[in-house]
């Protein structure tokens, strides 16, 4: 894969209605060398389902990343899970959808669930599948090559199935499905996200709000990368200011400095003033600054605790972020919206900050960075930390 390249994740369900629980369950991965992505669909509805489906994603993950031999991997999972007596149907059906994180070379294997929709340069090509047994039972698979702007998505039947009866005999249908999925692509911004929750949102609405089944979509989308840098705290030796001022500038994305004196290290150099925006002022928290070709600058320790905060309140989903013209909320907005993060964090302790408690080399600062980077990290984020 590029450097500039990203693989962009999204999931959505739908629960049937009068259940609590989902009985589909989507489960994601992503490390150094490989993407692993598997939707399972437990039989029935409601916590059975949802215990069913969280099993068999746990399993596969697991297995998976633990670099067991595939084939080793189904003959567990498809011997743990047993037959309905009564409809002679797996107890829990899955989609696995891999990615090699070099080549971004896929591979799709599919055991009873609708097929995946692949789309390829604005155009869904179905998957040439091929068959196998393994213990008795058929799983599909198929091979690809994924490049940027292409998505790859994978369903529970109750997306394929929905209007039956209602507005449509036979439900939506994979055909229309792939069709649907081809005009968002064609139509707006670009992000997994996006792709996902018209196709989900569609769904919902041939329902007519009644959910008959569990329905969920989690898609793939290959597109340019949204790298972030932020620079927070003066570097130990005071010599090195310079260095990563410029390491900063020269950054190929989005920059954002955190901390009076970090901004007042990069204003120096710049030959300007931090210029206050009064307006993002709260009781609690201090304005944001403008800096020439940094993309925001906030005060440091209260707002990124602030900021951490509200990250862990949204589950780093920014669509349930909620909206305040603040330094934290905008520090929380472009955490995440970048896919990946770079801390560049000076270690040059503000006696004023400190927590006597804590030794000397163990600043308020660094304790903050690392809850954040945790949680990012809890959430598939891609973080680097670089002490300086």
């Amino acid at each position: 894969m590029t450097l500039d390249t990203f693989i962009d994740i999204h999931s959505a369900s739908l629960n049937k209605r009068g259940e609590e629980l989902c009985g589909d369950k989507v489960k994601y991965l992503k490390t150094g060398t490989k993407t692993t992505v598997v939707l399972s669909d437990g039989l029935g509805s409601g916590v059975k389902a949802n215990i069913l489906a969280t099993l068999t994603t746990e399993i596969l993950i697991t297995m998976l990343n633990a670099d067991v031999p595939l084939e080793e991997v189904l003959k567990t999972v498809i011997g743990t899970l047993p037959i309905c007596r009564v409809r002679k149907i797996a107890y829990s059906t899955f989609t696995i959808l891999w990615v090699d994180g070099h080549t971004n070379h896929f591979k799709v294997i599919n055991f009873d669930n609708p097929a995946p929709v692949f789309c390829h340069r604005g155009r869904v090509q179905p998957l040439a599948m091929e068959t196998q047994e393994i213990l008795g039972r058929k799983l599909q698979s198929a091979e690809g090559q994924l490049d940027r702007g292409d998505f790859l998505g994978a369903i529970s039947d109750g997306v394929l199935y929905a209007g039956m009866g209602m507005t449509m005999n036979f439900g939506w249908g994979w055909d229309n499905i792939a069709q649907y999925v081809e005009g968002v692509i064609g139509s707006q911004a670009h992000t997994a996200r996006s792709i996902v929750k018209r196709v989900v949102d569609h769904t919902f609405e041939l329902y007519q709000g009644q959910v008959g089944d569990d329905a969920t979509m989690v898609g793939l989308y290959m597109r340019q990368r949204h790298p972030l840098m932020i620079f927070t705290g003066p570097p130990l030796e005071e010599g090195q200011d310079e260095t990563f001022v410029n390491r900063l500038l020269e950054f190929e994305g989005r920059k954002v400095v955190c901390g009076g004196t970090t901004g007042n290290i990069v204003a120096s150099y710049l030959g300007e003033m931090v210029e206050m925006d009064l307006s993002t002022m709260r009781r609690e928290l201090p304005p944001i600054g403008t800096l020439s070709g940094v993309d925001l600058v906030t005060e440091g320790i209260l707002t990124l605790s602030k900021a951490t905060e509200y990250i862990r309140q949204c589950h780093c989903d920014l669509g349930r972020l909620r909206f305040d013209n603040n330094g934290a909320y905008l520090l929380a907005r472009e955490i995440l919206q970048a896919d990946s993060i770079h801390f560049l964090v000076g270690q040059s302790i503000n006696e004023f900050y400190q927590n006597p408690l804590l030794p000397k080399n163990i600043s308020i600062r660094r304790s903050l960075i690392e809850d954040l980077v945790a949680i990012l990290r809890r959430f598939q984020k891609e973080v680097t930390v670089e002490y300086c």
